[in-house]
Formats: structure tokens, C-alpha cells, sequence
């Protein structure tokens, strides 16, 4: 039984790099190849674990990656006077990264003034507020992403790495009932924490199953991932105006 998992609206492979740049707090001008392609590899793997369409993508970034690191490991020419400084094998990576960073903030910029200008009310509009909640409490745990929650399932996986047995059975999983299952915890209390929904004693493909099921029910905006601080503890909760009871 497989689950490919179609994501349109979620990061591709430089939104990976730009966040494990993040993660790690370096410098993008100075990025320490080494050790962000060993990570990109083990997002790589949980990445095609879950069978995602665009996987190839990665799969071609990380490549770069891997020759970019084979370059920065060989034997650096000395340098004579009126030669021509070797360029960093990096710097076409950054100039990528850059390039696409800054495309990305002003789609985000442009979507946050669309937002803005939607909540706008002009002349002649009016808003009733309710009595007793002008000062309604913000939500101040912020959006998660894709690799966020790839990272909270990454660390679920290496915390419960179970000996291999070689035994044939048959699992009875299916997307649907998982879905069903994420609501109904989520229903149950209001908002969950995203490692209650993996049990220890559930075989690996419950998990790939939950976990597609999770990233299904965020991209239809049905729940929302939140977290309160960077790589905190994520929360899954209804999205507002989605029926509870």
C-alpha cells in the first residue's frame, strides 16, 4: 500500500535550504556545506518516505549539494600574483538562494497587503461589534511550514527506531480513517499536541499514513499547525469557522 502525497501549495527544495540556514543560524553568504547537506539528506530520506510528487526536485538539489562539497574538499590551488582568485563553488548556490529569497518576501509582502486591504472597511460600511469583546485575545503562536512539521515526524522517527522484524501481516490503514482520527482527537480537546497523534506501539506506516493525513488536513485549511517559538512544540487545531461540535 502506498500514499503519494501531493503538496501544490507547500516549499519546494530552497524553501529546505533557506529554513535549515534558519535552523542553524549561519550566515547565507557563509553557508557550512558539510554539515547543511548531511541535514538536507536526512530530510531528504523522510521526504521520499512519504513519497511526495516533486521529491526529484530535492533529489536534484541535493545532488548540487553533494558536488558543491566534493569541490570545497579538494586540494585549493595556490595562488600566484596575477592569477585570478578561484571562485567559491559555493557563491552560484547563494546567488540562487538570494535571488529566490527575494522574490519570496514580496509575494508575501503582496499577500500580506492583500489581506490588509481586504479587512479594510470604507465609507459607508459599518462593523457591529458585540458588547464585551472589543478586546479580543490574539493568538500569538505563529504559522508553521512544511519542514517544521517534516521535522517534528523526523524526530518522532528517530526517537522510536523500532529492531526490524521481517514478518508479513496485513495493516488495516487507510488516509481516510486517519483523517477522521486527527479531527477526532483534535475535536476532543480542543487543540493537541502534534507528537500526541503517533503512539509508540503503532507500526511506522500508521505513522506515514497519520502523518500524510495531517499535511492533508492543513493544506485544505481545515486545521492549522501552530507554534510559540522557533522549532517549539507544534499545536493542531481547527481552523476557525470550521464546525467543532
Amino acid at each position: 500500500m502506498t500514499y503519494k502525497v501531493k503538496l501544490d501549495t507547500f516549499e519546494g527544495p530552497l524553501d529546505l535550504l533557506l529554513f535549515l540556514i534558519k535552523k542553524n543560524e549561519v550566515d547565507i553568504y557563509d553557508i557550512p556545506v558539510s554539515k547543511i547537506t548531511q541535514q538536507f539528506l536526512e530530510y531528504l530520506d523522510i521526504i521520499k518516505l512519504l513519497d511526495i510528487e516533486f521529491a526529484s526536485d530535492f533529489i536534484l538539489l541535493a545532488s548540487t549539494l553533494l558536488r558543491i562539497k566534493a569541490q570545497m574538499l579538494l586540494p585549493k590551488p595556490s595562488i600566484e600574483e596575477d592569477e585570478e582568485v578561484v571562485e567559491d563553488p559555493r557563491q552560484e548556490l547563494v546567488y540562487r538562494l538570494l535571488e529566490y529569497k527575494r522574490f519570496k518576501d514580496v509575494a508575501e509582502n503582496l499577500s500580506e497587503k492583500e489581506e490588509f486591504a481586504r479587512n479594510l472597511y470604507t465609507r459607508g460600511s459599518f462593523k457591529i461589534e458585540s458588547p464585551g469583546f472589543a478586546d479580543e485575545l490574539v493568538d500569538e503562536r505563529a504559522d508553521v511550514s512544511l519542514f517544521d512539521l517534516v521535522t517534528a515526524f523526523k524526530t518522532i522517527v528517530e526517537k522510536n527506531k523500532k529492531v526490524v522484524v521481517h514478518r508479513v501481516r496485513m495493516l488495516n490503514v487507510n488516509l481516510e480513517e486517519r483523517i477522521e482520527f486527527v479531527i477526532s482527537r483534535i475535536k476532543e480537546y480542543g487543540e493537541i499536541n502534534f507528537t500526541a497523534l503517533f503512539e509508540p506501539t503503532d507500526d511506522k506506516l500508521v505513522w506515514i499514513v497519520t502523518f500524510i493525513a495531517i499535511l492533508e488536513l492543513v493544506k485544505n485549511q481545515v486545521i492549522m499547525a501552530l507554534q510559540s517559538e522557533t522549532f517549539g512544540e507544534i499545536i493542531l487545531r481547527m481552523l476557525d469557522g470550521i464546525e467543532t461540535a
